[in-house]
Formats: C-alpha cells, structure tokens, sequence
C-alpha cells in the first residue's frame, strides 16, 4: 500500500496476517515497537495471549459474528484500539482505508470581509437549510476520513460546528490561512498518515470527491499528495502525506499547501473532479449557488 507494506520494514508500519499466522505476528510486534497495528484475516480456534497488542491498533476481520466480538473484547481488555469487519476476506479498499488513516481538517478561521456587507460572517450563511461551514465537515465524513477536525477563529462558527467536528481554535487567524493550517496539522493524531485538506466555503465539494482522492492517495504508485482538478486546475480538497506535514507547518501569512505543492510535479497527483470548486468570497458567489439546481454532493 502506497509502499509502506514490506516483507521487513525498517520504519513505523503495520502488519496484516491470516489468522493462522496470528502467533507470529504477535511475536513481530513484541519485537518491534514501530509495528502500530495489525489486521487479522479470519481468527484462529484457539485465542493466543493478547498481551502485545496493548497500545496499539487493531483491525479483526471475521465472518463469524460472535468469534470476532469474543476476540474485540479481549483484545480491548489487552488494550488494544480495536474495530473489526464482520468479513474474513475484506477488500484491498477496506484494508487501505485501516492501514493508512487520514484525517479531514476544515480550514474555517477566515474573516470573510468580502461578505461582511451585513456583518455576518460567510461561513454561517444558509445555503438548502445549512450552515456553509457544515458542508465541509459532511464531504470529509462521508468521503471516508477517520476523524475530522476544524479550525476556527469566531465563537459563532464554533456554536455551528461543535458536535460535528472537533473543533481546534487559531487565536492567530489574522495572520492568514498558514497560521489555521500549521495549528490544525499540530493538532491532529499520531496514528493518522494523511490529511485532507479542505476549507469551509466550498459547499459544492463533497463526499464523492474526498473518497476518490482518498482512494487515488492509498494506491501503490500515488505521489505523497492528490489533488482535485477542475478544468486542468487543481485546488482543494487536496490530501497531504504526513511526511509533508513540516513544509505545510513552516509557511507563513496565506499561504496554503499550494505553495508547497504547485511547483513540484513529483509531489503531487491529480484527479479530475465533478462539482464546483468555487469559494464563495463576494456576495455574488453566494447569490450564484443560490441559483443553482439543488446541491448534489459530489
């Protein structure tokens, strides 16, 4: 997957195994502390001592029902971070999706001063009965992130995203879109190996896209960041490999990751997208959306 599965890893990484095989792949990761997880294909009869797992992520992949909810609740009792499949043979997508996590960060500290005619700020404008911010939040979680995150700088952008996202405040939002990205990034677990990147007022992005980034990101031969393309031009969502995370950290004032990734073809993949990617700054932007057919979440 993405070339961080090997026969003999060097680095952090995580393990598959059949079932049968579960008794060495214990042993893998009592010697190595950089082995972060394992899934198991389908259990053995008999449950060896769970004891290694502690600490560490597990997926538990198994047909039948109460053998695999017998072993989650041991293996919780070890310590382990389980979650299961109730299929012993689950697709490459679905072991892809677990060995390699990815987080959904919603940059959502702006001030929107082109919108400030009235006073209220653009991200909390109603569009089809929602808050504009909430969009992004719902393409991240139904494109398949586990986990979304959002930065905010106002505490009635907050009011609408609590209970949706967990929620990140950037007191240092006036100094740009680079100060929301580094205090997100910071912000996010150890065990996710992606980002995708999204911003809070393009409510004609959604689930579609983010999964068919996601899925282009974890195939063997993806570049360490995928983008969407419109018409030939790539803009957000974008996914970002962690090992990028520093570049995207150091940027300053409004830079966004396209300063890291628009220059450098060997970073960065492309995906023509459906939708509309347009950012809605002007109070035309928002009267043009309001015109369109009813939003399809693409």
């Amino acid at each position: 997957m993405r070339g961080r599965v090997f026969r003999d890893p060097e680095d952090a990484h995580v393990a598959v195994a059949s079932g049968d095989d579960l008794p060495a792949a214990l042993e893998h990761l009592a010697a190595r502390p950089d082995c972060t997880g394992l899934a198991v294909l389908g259990l053995p009869p008999e449950r060896p001592s769970l004891e290694a797992l502690a600490g560490r992520r597990l997926l538990v992949c198994e047909s039948d029902g109460s053998r695999m909810r017998d072993f989650v609740a041991a293996a919780w009792k070890a310590g382990a971070e389980a979650e299961w499949i109730n299929n012993s043979q689950p697709s490459p997508d679905q072991l892809r999706a677990w060995a390699l996590p990815v987080a959904g960060l919603v940059l959502a500290a702006g001030s929107g001063t082109r919108m400030s005619q009235d006073g209220k700020n653009k991200l909390l404008l109603d569009y089809e009965g929602v808050p504009l911010v909430r969009y992004a939040v719902s393409a991240a979680a139904e494109g398949g992130c586990q986990g979304i995150w959002a930065v905010y700088s106002r505490p009635e952008v907050l009011a609408v995203l609590e209970g949706h996202a967990t929620c990140i405040h950037n007191p240092d939002a006036a100094a740009g879109q680079a100060s929301s990205l580094r205090v997100g990034l910071e912000n996010l677990p150890d065990q996710a190996a992606g980002v995708v990147v999204l911003l809070g007022d393009q409510p004609l992005v959604g689930g579609r896209t983010v999964e068919m980034l996601l899925h282009a990101w974890r195939n063997e031969d993806a570049k360490r960041a995928v983008a969407a393309s419109y018409g030939g031009v790539w803009r957000p969502p974008v996914v970002v490999d962690r090992s990028l995370w520093p570049e995207l950290r150091a940027l300053k004032g409004d830079a966004g990751a396209r300063q890291v990734l628009g220059d450098r073809p060997d970073l960065l993949d492309t995906v023509p997208a459906a939708g509309l990617p347009d950012d809605i700054d002007t109070p035309e932007d928002y009267a043009r959306i309001l015109r369109l057919p009813r939003r399809d979440p693409s």
